[in-house]
């Protein structure tokens, strides 16, 4: 389109070359004719000119005349010309300042959308460095929580108080709340699969022991909080994590719904409650297939 409005104005420039070059002929034909005149009849034949002159004198005005006439169709046509090319280069114009427009706000919208998509992907990038941060520390404190089990499965801090698998259905949850995280689901945003429940429950409720054993464990621990853990024999182990307080110390024994520790957060959980697991031969399993949920 622009080389056209080139075109165009190039075709504007030689027809006002032409028309300027109409108006100084026509000026010259509206000169000669005013030098020459028009002869008046009673005046030659009163002077006593001679007629052939006079013809001649005519016959040359109507050449003027007519050659007059042709130039000012042509300049009328011309202008018209002119003036049509005038309009179509406004008109071009007009349409390439809009397409300009729609160019620029073209750009704008594709500069806003990748601004967005480098937005987008810098967020992106800062939530999975952040969530790879969360799956290392996670990892890190279930380790550190798997090498405690494994040193009390080898017989460390080993006790025995029965037949604990016969207890199986029918035991009941450590403490009274709503079930917010079942075994298996993804733990937080990092998105690791939970090892045991979360009890949601106001801090300060008793957390109580779901058998008699032995504690085997009873500290903080990162990622945990407050820990205690519970060794009901035959290789049983129950965890109680992210307690307000805990009730009892490493050795002492407990009886089977005996208070041993308060809700709380100390795990760095969002709400307060009670992280539970139940693991065998230091495996966690599912502790709703061992409880009798009412």
């Amino acid at each position: 389109m622009r080389a056209e409005a080139g075109r165009v104005a190039e075709r504007r420039r030689a027809l006002g070359v032409q028309v300027a070059a109409r108006e100084a002929a026509i000026e010259r034909m509206l000169v000669a004719r005013a030098a020459v005149g028009v002869p008046d009849l009673v005046i030659v034949t009163l002077t006593g000119n001679d007629p052939a002159d006079v013809a001649r004198t005519l016959y040359y005005l109507g050449l003027i005349s007519r050659a007059a006439g042709r130039l000012l169709a042509e300049q009328r046509a011309a202008a018209a010309e002119l003036e049509r090319l005038g309009n179509d280069a406004k008109s071009r114009a007009e349409r390439l300042r809009a397409i300009a427009q729609a160019s620029r706000a073209d750009r704008d919208k594709v500069l806003r959308e990748s601004r967005e998509r480098r937005r987008v992907l810098q967020t992106l990038g800062a939530d999975i460095r952040k969530n790879r941060r969360e799956i290392r520390v996670l990892k890190a404190d279930e380790a550190r929580l798997a090498r405690i089990v494994e040193a009390i499965g080898r017989g460390d801090f080993l006790s025995s108080t029965g037949a604990f698998s016969a207890l199986r259905g029918k035991l009941a949850l450590p403490v009274r709340g709503e079930l917010t995280q079942r075994f298996g689901a993804p733990r937080g945003a990092a998105g690791t699969e939970a090892k045991g429940v979360f009890i949601r429950a106001p801090g300060g409720q008793p957390v109580r022991a779901i058998a008699g054993g032995q504690v085997v464990y009873a500290d903080w621990m990162r990622g945990f909080g407050n820990l205690l853990i519970v060794d009901h024999g035959e290789s049983y182990l129950s965890i109680y994590a992210n307690n307000e307080s805990l009730l009892k110390e490493l050795g002492e024994a407990v009886a089977p719904g005996e208070p041993i520790a308060t809700t709380g957060s100390s795990g760095g959980n969002e709400e307060t409650g009670l992280y539970f697991e139940m693991r065998h031969l230091g495996r966690p399993f599912d502790p709703l297939r061992w409880v009798k949920l009412k």
